[in-house]
């Protein structure tokens, strides 16, 4: 049964008048973009109100000050919201800004994007995700501050908080995420549920009966109720008592009434993802009072009170400067380091003790290698931290000369997800947001289908944590079609902004870490083999840095003129190197290409790709145990591409490749018919 609308609580005037400021621009802003989602915004106004006024601690003038608290609005749709906060605390955003709402080119788009609009601090709308990135960013403050704090020195001490709707916590996203940041105590962590009872359906009765509460408790959260969204006393204690209790994460669950204040939508579902419509904005305004009919109208009186955010956040930076001053005298050293990490800059010689690999050590899978390789790199890369999703002796991702991150022991770089591979992802990229960090996550690549909407949102903000994905093809054998990847690598690399790279062998596996370090923008799938294969003898064949151009002449012919080229990613360069000896032995002039990374390949010069495959060269084959899709591309016209367009199956490997006609002779003779 929908709510009568009830009139506003009582505040002050003056307060008053600042909350409905944001409710008349959420309003205004959706009316003229005819799109959005002003009813959650109008519902949460208070609640913006008592949070960036009394709780947040944040500088308008500089969002990016390190020790600032993060807000992550997870219900992105609500960005008005944010966008309103934002233009009324003094932001780098103005009120034209807010009238381009979700307009092309705007600073204020559909849903919050980092790196877009000034205080926005991560990408948001797909439901969920903000809450994983908000564990993820608490993981990172608390190991941060256990790594570098000081007795009287704290430099690294603020609150991350997420803002999460119905929909945010019927998403099984957020379970995994809460789940685990519960099970680590973080205690820095504060959510905000707003419990309005409304999704797009209809009242959330429909499909949800959740004690959130218990669930909540059960995870091992502190909770606590506020009955109604408009009582500021009440929320300002509730959020005053989650600061205050930092031995596990808390929750605020917010009674609210989307659209509070429509004479005719309130709680309805007409609310949640439409305008108000013009003349229902116009009884809502008179309803709640407001002086102006005229759109975005910003009382001088209202502007003025939330613009002491400004003076105020200049001073939580002010005080944290003067600790940063003095932490920097007594600790120069720590200063040094930590301005470093959050800067980004690489330390000197990080790569100095990466591994060699030879022919005569033996076959080694991928993965294998990897893992020598990331332990390696890890003692001069402490910004380095990562785990699995509880795959760890798989992946080889454990970091030896560290513990396990855990509740007490926030200083250790092992993060155990547990079967949780979408929070694993999610939290990657709180990690990477929060900066200091070079973070990574393993699985299988089959399990990368759970991942993906965090994964996607990662290239879209152009994050760079790094995936671990072992177990990359048919080649993992008797665990049979459910855990072979055949459609994976394709649907990858039709991301933008994400870089896939499959090594071949072991000395490929070290160059593969060397570029995913050196990498700057977007994130990087390692993808690693369960399967031992052989290591490349890179005196007879081309040197492993060509990885870095993405594809590169393995083998040449004679001459450096071929007939036909042979290209492959993986395991299964050591299908067209068996063939491209028996071709040359049998008088034909085969080139041999490694093309560990296509989009690196393709983000090269037309000359060297040319140089590579040269277009007087239409005959070319590309192998890899993986559907065709990624291949047409360099294959041209007259090429063949040897993949996978069915499921795999239960065998052992080997058996695998042979009845799939994955193997050197059936290169061969797909070559043979090419040149005849």
């Amino acid at each position: 049964m929908r709510e009568a609308p009830a009139p506003p609580a009582r505040h002050t005037d003056l307060e008053q008048l600042c909350i409905n400021t944001v409710r008349a621009l959420a309003m205004d802003a959706v009316q003229q973009a005819d799109s959005g989602h002003a009813g959650t915004a109008m519902a949460l106004a208070p609640l913006a109100w008592v949070l960036w006024q009394k709780h947040l601690r944040h500088n308008p003038a500089n969002p990016d000050w390190p020790d600032r608290d993060r807000f992550v609005l997870s219900c992105g749709h609500a960005c008005v919201l944010l966008y309103s906060a934002l233009y009324l605390t003094g932001y780098d955003l103005t009120l034209d800004d807010l009238k381009q709402f979700r307009q092309w080119g705007s600073r204020t788009p559909g849903h919050s994007e980092y790196g877009l609009t000034p205080g926005v601090e991560a990408t948001t709308g797909p439901l969920g995700q903000g809450v994983g990135n908000a564990v993820g960013m608490a993981i990172a403050e608390a190991q941060l501050a256990a790594l570098f704090n000081r007795p009287g020195h704290a430099v690294v001490d603020h609150y991350t908080f997420f803002l999460a709707s119905d929909g945010d916590l019927m998403e099984g996203i957020s379970h995994e995420a809460c789940s685990l940041a519960g099970h680590l105590k973080l205690g820095k962590l504060i959510g905000i549920y707003d419990d309005n009872h409304i999704t797009i359906d209809g009242d959330t009765s429909l499909a949800f009966s959740d004690d959130t509460a218990k669930r909540f408790e059960a995870y091992g959260w502190h909770v606590q109720r506020v009955a109604d969204g408009n009582d500021l006393s009440a929320l300002d204690a509730a959020l005053a008592a989650a600061r205050r209790t930092t031995e596990r994460p808390s929750l605020v669950i917010v009674r609210t009434h989307i659209a509070f204040g429509s004479p005719g939508k309130q709680d309805t579902a007409e609310a949640h993802g439409a305008p108000l419509g013009a003349d229902e904005v116009k009884r809502t305004k008179q309803h709640l009072g407001w002086p102006s009919l005229e759109p975005f109208h910003v009382p001088a009186e209202s502007l003025a009170q939330w613009r002491r955010a400004q003076e105020r956040g200049a001073g939580f930076e002010a005080e944290w400067r003067k600790r940063w001053d003095a932490y920097r005298t007594a600790h120069r050293d720590l200063a040094a380091e930590l301005e470093r990490r959050l800067s980004g800059r690489l330390p000197d010689r990080w790569d100095a003790d990466l591994p060699a690999f030879r022919p005569q050590d033996g076959a080694s899978a991928t993965r294998a290698a990897s893992g020598k390789v990331l332990n390696a790199i890890a003692p001069r890369l402490p910004e380095l931290i990562g785990g699995s999703a509880d795959l760890t002796g798989s992946n080889n991702t454990q970091l030896k000369d560290s513990g396990d991150f855990a509740a007490g022991r926030y200083d250790q770089r092992n993060l155990h997800f547990g079967v949780r591979e979408h929070a694993m992802a999610a939290a990657l990229n709180g990690i990477a947001l929060h900066r200091g960090f070079i973070p990574y996550g393993g699985t299988f690549l089959i399990f990368s289908d759970y991942m993906r909407p965090a994964i996607r949102l990662a290239a879209l903000t152009h994050l760079k944590p790094i995936y671990v994905f072992t177990h990359d093809s048919i080649g993992l054998g008797e665990d049979g079609p459910t855990h072979q990847p055949i459609e994976h690598l394709a649907a990858l690399r039709a991301m933008p902004n994400l870089t896939v790279i499959r090594p071949a062998d072991a000395t490929e596996a070290v160059e593969a870490w060397r570029a995913v370090i050196l990498h700057r923008q977007g994130p990087v799938a390692l993808v690693l083999t369960r399967q031992k294969v052989p290591v490349i003898d890179r005196a007879k064949y081309a040197p492993a840095n060509g990885l870095r151009l993405g594809g590169y002449v393995l083998a040449d012919a004679p001459g450096g003129k071929p007939d036909i080229v042979l290209m492959a990613t993986g395991s299964e360069v050591e299908l067209i190197l068996a063939a491209y000896e028996q071709l040359k032995a049998n008088g034909q002039k085969p080139r041999a290409v490694s093309m560990p990374c296509l989009e690196y390949f393709a983000a090269q010069p037309q000359e060297y790709r040319d140089a590579v495959l040269p277009p007087s060269v239409p005959l070319r084959i590309a192998v890899e145990a993986a559907a065709p899709q990624s291949w047409y591309r360099w294959v041209g016209d007259k090429g063949v591409v040897l993949g996978i367009e069915r499921f795999g199956a239960s065998a052992p490997y080997q058996r695998i490749y042979q009845e799939l006609g994955l193997t050197a002779e059936n290169v061969v003779r797909r070559a043979k018919q090419l040149l005849a």
